[in-house]
């Protein structure tokens, strides 16, 4: 059996939960065996139908209100769910929640864990499960002996699936722990904005653009795109822009379909949050600047002169 944990969001869903519940299923029919999807908190009955588009057999649901996410509180709530329906692998997303219930999860059965992986398993016998490595320079093939296995899913690499399942949804009853964090203020996320660990499509500012007065244009680029705005580490330590939006291994791990790296050097650290972009548009007045190491598309020259030409040209093609 297969447990998936799926993350709401006042009680919706959002791609990466579709795209966990994709890969659960794939992974059960690979097994022979059945994708059991785990809900916690307040989900209306057909946000949870939903889950059932993507192949999950059965949807459970710990429909109890929470404050604030407690790490310790749901890694119980899963284990006691995992014991009772016999399941031996987990599967989460690899975004916060996923990296710091995992571990915990694995700890608890004593199970062998991978994290980031992109793909189904290569092989079964034995469980064989393929991650970049080095910032995505490499991968390795990682094999989990143990009987119970932990995964986590690099979000934006297996994709979102559909299938014709009609899910049975079931309510279940476990004991819910005493919360050890306490909820000290809530802030509303900004209405329309696009969430960077959503977004299909990132546009990404550096210390090139040289000022946060000079962001107009990137914004208005990143509108035209219907996409997510991002950072670099200076510029949030700056000020120029909120620390949400710092994308790199010590931000936000991204994988969008598009990434557009404008005045960003490309660290070694800024580029290990994103390696997992499928393509990489770069601009960067320094024709050495490590990022075009990466980049699949680059353009050598201002970035204040060269972001006006690429604004006007997709306003020319939505035209048309």
């Amino acid at each position: 059996m297969i447990l998936i944990y799926t993350e709401n969001w006042d009680g919706k869903f959002k791609k990466l939960s579709y795209e966990i519940v994709s890969y659960g299923a794939a992974l059960a029919k690979k097994l022979n065996t059945q994708a059991t999807v785990l809900s916690i908190g307040k989900v209306a009955e057909e946000n949870l139908k939903e889950l059932g588009n993507y192949g999950a057999d059965k949807i459970l649901s710990v429909d109890t209100d929470f404050e604030v996410l407690d790490n310790k509180v749901f890694t119980d709530i899963i284990a006691q769910v995992a014991e009772k329906i016999d399941a031996k692998i987990f599967v989460f997303s690899n975004n916060n929640t996923g990296r710091a219930i995992a571990p915990r999860i694995a700890a608890r059965f004593k199970a062998g864990i991978v994290s980031a992986v992109e793909d189904l398993p290569k092989e079964t016998e034995p469980f064989t499960l393929r991650k970049k490595v080095f910032t995505g320079k490499g991968y390795a093939d990682v094999v989990i002996k143990s009987e119970y296995k932990v995964i986590t899913l690099f979000q934006n690499s297996f994709g979102v699936h559909t299938t014709d399942n009609n899910a049975v949804i079931e309510k279940i009853d476990v004991n819910i722990p005493e919360a050890t964090t306490k909820l000290i203020e809530r802030k509303k996320a900004e209405a329309g904005k696009i969430l960077l660990t959503d977004a299909e499509i990132v546009v990404s500012g550096g210390r090139g653009m040289k000022g946060p007065e000079n962001w107009g244009p990137l914004e208005e680029f990143a509108k035209l795109l219907n996409a997510a705005t991002g950072c670099s580490r200076p510029v949030a330590d700056e000020g120029w822009r909120p620390h949400e939006e710092h994308v790199g291994q010590t931000g936000k791990v991204i994988a969008p379909n598009v990434y557009f790296a404008l005045g960003i050097s490309g660290a070694v650290q800024h580029i290990g949050g994103v390696s997992g972009a499928k393509y990489i548009v770069a601009v960067n007045i320094d024709k050495d600047a490590p990022i075009f190491e990466v980049a699949d598309y680059g353009i050598v020259g201002d970035v204040h002169k060269i972001l006006p030409e690429m604004i006007e040209a997709v306003k020319k093609i939505k035209q048309q």
